[in-house]
């Protein structure tokens, strides 16, 4: 029986490295392969990540995608699903969930932005029954660590991605370096814990990148599982350079 020392320690680092794993597969497959098209991973990859992201997050991709292609469309401006300069920065921190799905549950949103990402025979049997995915997630942690050490790492997971997520939509787009005329800004310790995402003005100055780090002291842990996917041939980089790179 793990004492409550024992417990903490080990519900954080189960916790924390299911987030890991679940912010790796937001960016590459999400966010800079399906939302951007920066690159192209081989089928067996992609269907893992969604696989991964359906059991530890609930996420529908084609939802995903379309709230953040309007977020860049609208940057900042009335149409925006989640802009810190239009609601606050601790209203969409603290938010962040509600103003997602409030856009996500748009048909009409869904059907213009992610028009490229149809629903498919699988969506409709599994992976649009989010409840179902994260049920599944959490029974698993459960039957691998033990009902306690699965229920507490299911809820540190739960609390640091979702946090990390509604800071780069309210933090990087509030406070942070801005070495490109945008107002998204760069926070390398959130880009730390969140696989390059919190290097948002490098994002906002350069969408269509795998690369996110475009300085050399700038940490990118996406663009490097990046590299390493296209070295052995799971993915295909579609655009990396910018103009500082």
């Amino acid at each position: 029986m793990l004492d409550l020392v024992q417990l903490t320690f080990l519900s954080l680092v189960v916790g924390l490295s299911v987030t890991m794993l679940a912010n790796l597969g937001t960016t590459i497959y999400l966010h800079r392969s399906l939302a951007h098209k920066s690159l192209t991973l081989k089928t067996p990859l992609a269907f893992l990540c969604r696989l991964g992201l359906w059991l530890s997050t609930g996420i529908r991709p084609r939802q995903w995608v379309a709230v953040h292609r309007k977020h860049h469309v609208f940057t900042d401006q009335e149409g925006d699903p989640h802009s810190p300069v239009l609601l606050g920065w601790k209203k969409v921190q603290f938010m962040n969930v509600a103003l997602y799905r409030r856009t996500a549950k748009d048909a009409s949103t869904v059907a213009r932005y992610a028009k490229d990402i149809p629903r498919t025979k699988i969506d409709r049997l599994l992976f649009d029954h989010a409840l179902l995915g994260l049920a599944l997630g959490l029974g698993s942690l459960i039957a691998i660590f033990g009902l306690r050490l699965g229920l507490f790492s299911a809820f540190v997971h739960l609390n640091l991605y979702l946090a990390g997520s509604a800071a780069v939509n309210a933090l990087a787009h509030n406070f942070g370096r801005r070495p490109y005329a945008n107002r998204a800004g760069n926070l390398q310790l959130l880009a730390l814990l969140t696989a390059g995402e919190g290097l948002h003005n490098n994002h906002h100055e350069s969408p269509t990148s795998a690369r996110l780090s475009h300085r050399w002291y700038e940490i990118d842990f996406g663009w490097w599982v990046i590299r390493i996917l296209s070295f052995v041939r799971l993915a295909k980089i579609r655009i990396s350079r910018t103009s500082a790179v």
